[in-house]
């Protein structure tokens, strides 16, 4: 996909035609500085402290848009491979990984809450019949539907799932 839309970017607002190799580049260019600004950046206030209280009673998971050969060296090198049973992201579709999940796992969509900040994320939870949690973080829009249970960062989690 990030293929797709850089070049397309290029070809729709500067005019310009990328080679293949250029395009490599640029892609593999852009991939370097996402996963170093995302290692580099702050915590979402009660992330860390949440997942430290629910390591050993919640399986828990990554599913990211996110490439997943990028995904998983973030959260390794963030130090939180270890509060997670499993770490997914594209090429494969969130619904797709989830629903694999719930299978594999032998969870039901009763036993489960999606936690998320993008309009797919609910997509996600609504087409396994998960409950689900947006995160709206501070000065965003809220793109969720009316009725979605919204926090702003993660120290709401807790209280959030117990009120679902």
């Amino acid at each position: 996909m990030r293929v797709i839309k850089i070049a397309d970017c290029h070809q729709r607002f500067l005019g310009i035609s990328l080679t293949d190799r250029e395009l490599a580049a640029l892609c593999e260019q852009y991939s370097a500085d996402v996963v170093d600004r995302v290692i580099a950046s702050n915590p979402i206030p009660g992330s860390i402290e949440f997942l430290a209280a629910h390591k050993n009673g919640l399986a828990m998971y990554v599913v990211s848009g996110t490439p997943e050969d990028e995904l998983r060296p973030i959260v390794r090198a963030r130090g939180l491979t270890d509060y997670f049973d499993g770490i997914f992201g594209s090429p494969k579709l969130k619904d797709d990984i989830v629903r694999e999940v719930l299978t594999e796992r032998g969870f039901g969509p009763d036993e489960c809450v999606f936690v998320g900040d993008a309009p797919t994320d609910h997509r996600a939870a609504a087409a396994a019949g998960l409950n689900f949690i947006g995160r709206v973080g501070p000065g965003r829009d809220n793109v969720f539907p009316p009725d979605t249970v919204i926090i702003e960062d993660l120290c709401e989690l807790a209280a959030a799932i117990e009120g679902l």
